[in-house]
């Protein structure tokens, strides 16, 4: 019987596989395991099956502050006078100018968002379930990679959301 398991990372909150008589780990399947070997494999139910959702993801986001922001301010703008509408309006004039190009996302978000994150074209790394707001990490874990969603509105503003992985 295999002496492997499945295990969570808890740096990355990921799923990995670790050799509990050799204390070896390692991301990727050991190899000569077929997939019925790996599915059976204690942890496997758990961290690898039934997972409607990956461990973790990665999004870019455009946000537009508004006057009802939980913090009204940004890098851009001290103090910002805004309405939701107002600022749902300008999401929806950048969604058309991306037109699904995530270079162009890049670009506006790096003129644009009023979050930290525009210097990295709006990136915001790798996140976890529990990590974001959750009407964004519910809208950034329904896109698929690549897609950008409609506006999603949560407390810190109105977005636009770049799935990255």
């Amino acid at each position: 019987m295999s002496s492997w398991e499945v295990r969570i990372s808890s740096s990355r909150g990921v799923p990995y596989f670790y050799n509990t008589e050799t204390h070896e780990s390692m991301w990727e399947a050991p190899p000569g395991l077929t997939q019925d070997q790996i599915a059976s494999l204690p942890g496997a139910k758990q961290h690898l099956l039934n997972s409607d959702r990956p461990a973790q993801v990665r999004a870019s986001h455009l946000l537009v502050k508004h006057r009802g922001s939980r913090r009204p301010s940004s890098w851009k703008e001290a103090n910002i006078t805004r309405s939701k509408e107002e600022a749902i309006e300008m999401l929806n004039e950048y969604a058309s100018e991306i037109n699904g190009d995530p270079e162009k996302f890049a670009e506006l978000a790096s003129k644009y968002s009023d979050c930290s994150s525009h210097s990295n074209g709006g990136d915001l790394g790798f996140f976890k379930p529990g990590q974001m707001q959750k009407p964004f990490e519910d809208a950034t874990y329904a896109l698929k990679v690549g897609e950008i969603s409609d506006v999603i509105s949560t407390d810190s503003g109105v977005h636009l959301i770049l799935r990255t992985a």
